[in-house]
């Protein structure tokens, strides 16, 4: 949905070197076209030298395109996508510590479990509440905690993932046939070492 200047948000997904000052230089390529990062997440993927980052960043499309292009180049980037119109499978997770007053806590903890929220720690007056789920259940929520009385609130970034089968692209293929043929490469040693100690 786009707001009155025609801005609207974005969703980006990117495959980045595992590297001190990577995070560093794309938040100063996005800051430096006037933009803030509503959220960030970021983890290693199954390879621990590449990590997979989801930013979401609200501006006009081609500023945009022309900040993904320009994140493209970066040498520690390995891929760049604007995830935006793609049919995405998305998870944020939340914190909430919540008013447990004996007179009302029976109703907090129903609306916990109509939304499957884990009570992950309780005292004497409060509840700390755990939820997953995408945007718009996690805001239904909160506004329905509200009226109890809210202490604090704790939320990631949003992961997201594209439905069906992902494409890769050549370089990260590249990086891993490369990690692949160096196992390869240490195996055939270790073969050709136990083969002459046979022949002794």
């Amino acid at each position: 949905m786009r707001d009155k200047d025609g801005k609207r948000r974005h969703i980006i997904g990117m495959l980045v070197e595992n590297k001190t000052g990577v995070l560093a230089r794309i938040a100063g390529l996005i800051a430096s076209k006037g933009y803030n990062i509503e959220s960030l997440s970021v983890g290693e993927t199954l390879d621990p030298t590449v990590s997979r980052m989801t930013l979401v960043v609200r501006g006009d499309d081609w500023v945009i395109e022309q900040a993904v292009k320009q994140l493209n180049r970066l040498i520690d980037v390995i891929k760049v996508s604007d995830l935006t119109d793609e049919d995405l499978v998305e998870r944020e997770l939340i914190l909430i510590r919540v008013n447990a007053e004996p007179t009302f806590r029976a109703e907090v903890l129903r609306i916990a479990d109509i939304f499957r929220a884990k009570v992950v720690d309780v005292t004497p007056m409060t509840y700390t509440l755990e939820l997953t789920g995408d945007e718009d259940k996690l805001d239904a929520f909160v506004e329905l905690l509200k009226p109890y009385g809210i202490q604090e609130v704790v939320r990631t970034g949003k992961v997201v993932m594209v439905r069906g089968s992902k494409a890769v692209t050549k370089r990260y293929q590249e990086k891993l046939k490369q990690a692949a043929g160096k196992e390869m490469i240490v195996v055939a040693q270790q073969e050709e070492g136990n083969g002459q100690d046979l022949l002794r």
